[in-house]
């Protein structure tokens, strides 16, 4: 590639992790993010399998584990906070629901940027515009900065990719939902929950869950209910609150105390639950990249690995071929079964994760007290071993000085 430079759109975890691997490969790499800084926080996310192997390649595991959040695994509970089902985190081998190392995601965020410093230029409180694509190179066009070109471009930003809808079409096009929503924010509340991610279901498609954070007396919260499609602002976060209380009146558990709670966060979120599904992730020079281009769903727990991993094989192959085009093959002939793999959704889909009705919800709490237990315990394990595996190319570049 005569031009090096290369954009990467989004700083969350896929950009800078491909900026490392790239700068280790001599390219020269601008990442440009929405927010006005890395974003803190966050729910926590599963370090399995593949994705792992990513960050030891790295020499950050150690790091990774010393930022780790302390989970006794699963719990499954009734409306009177009885526990009437659990998956411990060592089952399958520290790679079940939840698996051995969970990280905040603004912790493991963190850990990659500061990694990626100082060989990538960083461009925050921005996004990208346009794009016009030639032979040699794309030009892009900026809310705020001035026009630059690149080399190539990687839309590495999340489900909703300015990238992916630039280069691509409209999200609708690629974004196919789930018919779940699910809301997540911080509270700060002694609420007992002995170590374990709890988890409590009522009729109708709701779900509440609760795990700890990091920080004494923090604890990660998360509202989901099935619904067809529903309007609202993406930028209007009391409105989205509203939706949440509503729903969730009078649900049962802790409920009422975490959505006094979800009133006075400042990191409340709220999404639809959908997958992106495309028949190839490049056209010409742009390239999509972890959600953007095959976001598998939080239920699945391997968006992260597909994400490190994605990074790890598009740097390689764009390192180690001399044409971008052939590099990009690759990547994709690398990455497609594993991500068809990672994108299969856990025994039951939606209705395992939100049953609608009583009879479901018990019939679910059976079924996690089954897992662990001769034969679903094998069957179980081969599902996560299988998509938390793929036999990574060593690309052997040289390290960053």
């Amino acid at each position: 590639m005569p031009n090096n430079d290369i954009l990467v759109s989004g700083g969350g975890i896929a950009g800078p992790v491909l900026a490392y691997w790239l700068s280790r490969a001599g390219f020269a790499v601008t990442i440009v993010e929405r927010a006005p800084a890395p974003r803190p926080g966050g729910q926590t996310v599963d370090l399995r399998g593949a994705g792992r192997t990513v960050v030891a390649r790295m020499g950050l595991l150690d790091q990774a584990r010393a930022i780790a959040v302390e989970q006794r695994g699963i719990a499954a509970v009734d409306k009177k906070g009885r526990i009437t089902a659990r998956l411990p985190a060592d089952s399958f081998g520290g790679e079940g629901i939840v698996s051995e190392i969970e990280i905040l995601r603004g912790d493991l965020a963190r850990l990659f940027y500061e990694a990626s410093l100082p060989h990538t230029e960083y461009v925050f409180d921005d996004t990208v515009t346009a794009l016009e694509q030639d032979d040699d190179g794309v030009n892009v066009t900026f809310e705020k900065s001035a026009p630059r070109r690149f080399s190539l471009v990687v839309g590495a930003d999340g489900l909703h990719s300015a990238v992916r809808a630039l280069a691509f079409g409209p999200h609708a096009r690629h974004i196919h939902p789930l018919g779940l929503y699910i809301s997540w924010f911080t509270a700060h509340d002694e609420l007992d929950l002995g170590g374990w991610y709890q988890m409590y279901n009522a009729p109708g498609g709701l779900t509440v869950s609760a795990r700890p954070g990091r920080l004494p007396g923090e604890v990660k919260v998360s509202f989901g209910f099935r619904s067809g499609p529903i309007a609202y602002d993406r930028r209007d976060v009391a409105a989205q609150k509203a939706i949440i209380a509503g729903r969730f009146a009078g649900a049962g558990w802790e409920t009422p105390r975490l959505l006094s709670a979800m009133a006075g966060a400042s990191d409340f979120f709220l999404e639809s639950v959908g997958q992106v599904r495309l028949d190839r992730w490049s056209r010409g020079r742009v390239v999509l990249l972890g959600d953007a281009g095959y976001c598998p769903t939080p239920l699945t727990g391997l968006g992260t690995s597909l994400a490190l991993v994605g990074a790890y094989v598009l740097a390689g192959e764009l390192a180690t071929t001399g044409d971008h085009r052939v590099a990009l093959r690759n990547y994709d002939r690398i990455m497609r079964p594993y991500v068809g793999e990672a994108q299969k959704l856990p025994p039951g889909g939606v209705n395992g994760f939100a049953p609608s009705t009583a009879l479901a919800i018990r019939m679910r709490a059976a079924s996690m007290r089954a897992m662990t237990r001769w034969p679903m315990r094998n069957l179980i394990a081969s599902q996560f071993a299988k998509a938390s595996s793929i036999d990574l190319p060593d690309y052997d570049l040289p390290a960053l000085r």
